[in-house]
């Protein structure tokens, strides 16, 4: 799972993830608010991989992540 600050980083991360790493499924993209917030600036919206072969690294989903400034949280 990226955590990513908004929701364009997430929509474009999520594009550039099926092209680069040759995805079987397109990543869900899920907002996630920040507690006690309700405001849509207030959120960071998460892009769920699935990867059940194993065949994607943590460190090279790191970097992915960092290119859109966001990270990489095991779910």
């Amino acid at each position: 799972m990226l955590v990513l600050p908004d929701r364009d980083a997430a929509e474009e991360a999520a594009e550039a993830l099926g092209e680069r790493f040759e995805l079987d499924e397109d990543p869900q993209l899920i907002r996630e608010a920040l507690a006690g917030e309700d405001d849509a600036e207030d959120a960071q919206w998460l892009v769920v991989v699935e990867d059940p072969d194993g065949r994607l690294s943590a460190a090279e989903l790191d970097d992915f992540a960092a290119e859109w400034d966001g990270w990489r949280e095991e779910p």
